[in-house]
């Protein structure tokens, strides 16, 4: 029997509204279940994360590029972007992009 083909288009996680202490083990159970994939994020409902998801978050990046996979972040909400920045970070900080000068 033939081995299953991954699939071609990348997994879509989609970020509960509220990331706080909650949300991060569920988060990381997820990102676990779809490690070796490319997986999109799509903050757009996020209204408030906390640093716990974030640690989530960075680890996944982390992994990811270990993995030489893509991890994106797609239409983060505004919220999700100042949450980040209240943290210390940006999504550029976050994803590991590089910021053109």
């Amino acid at each position: 029997m033939p081995e299953p083909q991954p699939s071609s288009s990348p997994a879509t996680i989609e970020l509960p509204a509220i990331m706080d202490i909650k949300a991060a083990t569920p988060l990381h159970r997820r990102l676990l279940a779809l490690r070796g994939e490319a997986v999109h994020l799509d903050a757009s409902r996020v209204e408030r994360i906390g640093g716990q998801c974030l640690q989530v978050l960075c680890g996944a990046v982390a992994a990811w590029r270990q993995d030489g996979k893509a991890l994106c972040v797609d239409t983060p909400s505004r919220a999700f972007e100042d949450g980040l920045a209240l943290l210390g970070f940006s999504l550029d900080s976050l994803t590991g992009r590089q910021v053109a000068p």
